[in-house]
């Protein structure tokens, strides 16, 4: 793997994963309420089981608290913040200025994302922005940090120090596109990759193959997403419901033929098991949780996992 960039200080994030360890990190998810306690008492369950802490910015197309708002609040309290930055909702203007705001506000880590389209949310009048996508938002923040420059040109007096990351989807068609995905992105500044959730091993262990075979795991760390699933109802409304979410027959039959009150165990073994056969795969760097609205499962997950942090 690369070594550390001069141009800036390694968050704890970043530090941890440039010293070989495998890293666990874990989606928060913004209350929708003003209310910072909502954030303290997600963060307070989740802070001892993970490495960073995902923000993420109106996932799904839904609104909630900002991600940059959530983050300000995640370094308040000591924590190593994620802050996910969709350009579905706003210009390069806006997103540039909150870059600046959030490394002010000492966030080390930023996820470049394209967005869910404004079709999927509960608010589908709304306009969409799209002034970029993830590979430009790459570049854009690149800039930014090693040319502490504006896409302006204006010149920064103090460029931001940060840790790019981008999001990768290898479960759903066209498979053979993944893996030069993932090197676009690469090439654009991407310096770790936060995967969709892995229901699929099998699929994962051929595209980690392509990875290897292209050396993209000496340049970019892989965190694979996972997450339990509460029921077969639930497991078949994300696959169906929810934008890129693949997930197999075999796992849907596999919790139908539970009985409803021990479905939600079921699915936290599924995700235990996925997790034990994910973290032994070559160019695995670690595992980011999923877990909405099943918190409080993460830290017997990753006790479980053996993954204590």
């Amino acid at each position: 793997m690369n070594e550390t960039p001069k141009y800036h200080s390694e968050g704890s994030f970043e530090k941890l994963l440039r010293s070989g360890k495998f890293a666990v990190t874990c989606e928060l998810s913004p209350p929708d309420s003003a209310d910072p306690q909502r954030v303290f008492d997600e963060a307070e369950m989740l802070a001892d089981s993970c490495h960073a802490l995902n923000a993420t910015d109106g996932s799904g197309a839904h609104c909630h608290m900002s991600s940059v708002a959530v983050c300000a609040l995640l370094t308040r309290d000591g924590l190593s913040p994620i802050m996910q930055v969709s350009c579905r909702d706003r210009n390069r203007i806006a997103i540039q200025g909150d870059v600046l705001g959030a490394a002010a506000m000492g966030v080390h880590n930023i996820l470049c994302l394209t967005g869910d389209d404004v079709s999927v949310g509960d608010q589908p009048e709304a306009k969409r922005v799209f002034d970029l996508d993830s590979i430009q938002l790459l570049q854009t923040i690149r800039v930014m940090r090693d040319s502490g420059k504006f896409l302006s040109g204006r010149v920064l007096t103090e460029p931001p120090k940060l840790f790019l990351g981008a999001a990768s989807n290898p479960f759903v068609p066209p498979y053979e596109f993944r893996a030069l995905r993932l090197a676009k992105k690469i090439e654009a500044g991407a310096e770790f990759f936060q995967s969709q959730y892995c229901f699929d091993v099998p699929r994962l262990r051929q595209f980690m193959a392509q990875i290897r075979d292209l050396g993209l795991h000496e340049l970019a760390y892989y965190l694979v997403g996972v997450g339990p699933l509460r029921s077969d109802k639930a497991a078949e409304y994300l696959r169906t419901k929810v934008p890129g979410v693949h997930i197999p027959d075999e796992i849907i039959d596999r919790l139908r033929k539970t009985p409803r009150d021990r479905q939600q165990e079921e699915g936290r073994q599924i995700c235990l098991e996925i997790i034990e056969e994910v973290k032994v795969i070559e160019g695995v760097s670690g595992i980011h949780i999923m877990a909405y609205k099943q918190e409080e499962l993460v830290p017997s997950i990753v006790a479980d996992a053996g993954l204590v942090t």
